[in-house]
């Protein structure tokens, strides 16, 4: 079994240079494990989903019945106990908020390198310490943040690269929903334990991507609300960043919004960049549509939804020109991941990124429950 570190650099000097497919255990088969997940590590040429943790029989069979052949256990322990994590080249967790630490910290513990969905943890406190006990093991440590590798983000990354918009001034992205009425579950449960609420959910993303986009951030500034009747956790956030570069974040995440707004409007000395809807992968995914190597174009929109670039008039009433969107490539994520394992890449998301996003979180909670602003 192969130990790599945060960096993805290889430790134990026998990382696998061969095309074997890495055995892979999954823990959880909700939305998290069944739709992202285990979709994307079986359409990996580089991965194979080895076993899949659910207690639940229903899900147990969906999971038989989606990957023949794979193992399925109750509890994560049975992965690495009794010498059982020899099977096994990486474990993902994809159970609920609140087991993410317990669970990576067992796995690392054994042996086994841990990608983890967002939150890696509900502070950067304990994020900072799995990342700390992953460089003592020489294990990789990485963090699921898809959203890197949205359509709309990769294009903007690279007008930004090409400094298409000048010096960027602000950055407003919106992750908006409407849904009027709770669904319920622990995603949307008040008791802290279990880390609910959108800041923790869809803020993960948006934080993240302002971090890789723009840099450090000095000062946060947060309003945080439940509007909906019956709920329990935020449902309705904003937030205001200050970057050290200057550049200044309005970020926006909402299960309320009755009318949506863009999800990137970013603006530069020069021109600004808008673009309307989400990413297509994830409506895809949940379809039961796979990325196939060398199959049908993944990720892609069709020319109507294309961002639009310029400056002095609104992209509504025909201003800027259509900027054609990069496909999304959310399987980018378990490639890179694999790289790492075999020594041949880096770690496409440390845990120390996600601590300092986390840092964000937690001063945006700290700021509407206070109405301060915090300074990092």
């Amino acid at each position: 079994m192969t130990g790599t570190d945060i960096t993805g650099t290889d430790n134990s000097g026998t990382a696998p240079t061969d095309r074997t497919p890495l055995r892979v255990g999954l823990v959880g088969y909700g939305l998290a494990g069944s739709v992202f997940h285990a979709p994307l590590i079986a359409a990996s040429e580089d991965l194979a989903l080895a076993a899949v943790t659910t207690g639940n029989p229903e899900r147990a069979a969906e999971a038989r019945a989606a990957h023949p052949g794979v193992r399925v256990v109750a509890t994560p322990e049975e992965l690495w106990e009794d010498g059982a994590a020899d099977a096994l080249d990486l474990v993902v967790v994809a159970s609920p908020n609140k087991t993410h630490v317990a669970i990576a910290t067992a796995a690392l513990e054994a042996g086994l390198p841990v990608v983890v969905d967002k939150p890696l943890a509900g502070t950067a406190a304990e994020a900072r310490t799995l990342a700390a006990l992953a460089e003592e093991r020489g294990l990789l440590l990485s963090v699921f943040q898809n959203r890197r590798w949205d359509n709309d983000f990769l294009t903007l990354r690279g007008l930004l690269d090409e400094k298409a918009l000048g010096e960027v001034q602000r950055f407003e992205s919106r992750f908006e929903r409407w849904r009027p009425l709770p669904k319920g579950g622990w995603r949307e449960s008040g008791a802290p334990e279990e880390i609910g609420g959108l800041l923790y959910d869809l803020g993960s993303h948006v934080v993240d991507q302002a971090l890789v986009l723009f840099g450090p951030v000095v000062s946060v500034y947060a309003e945080s609300d439940v509007r909906r009747p019956g709920a329990e956790a935020d449902d309705d956030t904003f937030l205001a960043l200050t970057h050290a570069s200057g550049v200044r974040s309005h970020l926006y995440v909402s299960a309320t919004t009755a009318q949506l707004g863009p999800r990137f409007r970013v603006l530069g000395q020069r021109a600004g960049f808008v673009k309307y809807g989400l990413d297509p992968q994830e409506a895809a995914l949940r379809e039961g549509l796979r990325p196939v190597p060398g199959g049908t174009a993944w990720g892609t929109e069709p020319a109507e939804l294309w961002g639009r670039l310029g400056a002095g008039e609104s992209p509504l009433t025909g201003g800027g020109t259509p900027v054609e969107s990069l496909p999304g490539d959310y399987p980018a994520y378990y490639a890179a991941v694999a790289a790492a394992l075999r020594g041949t890449g880096e770690n496409p998301v440390t845990a120390h990124e996600a601590a300092a996003a986390l840092d964000v979180l937690e001063a945006a909670r700290r700021s509407a429950r206070e109405g301060v602003t915090v300074t990092l």
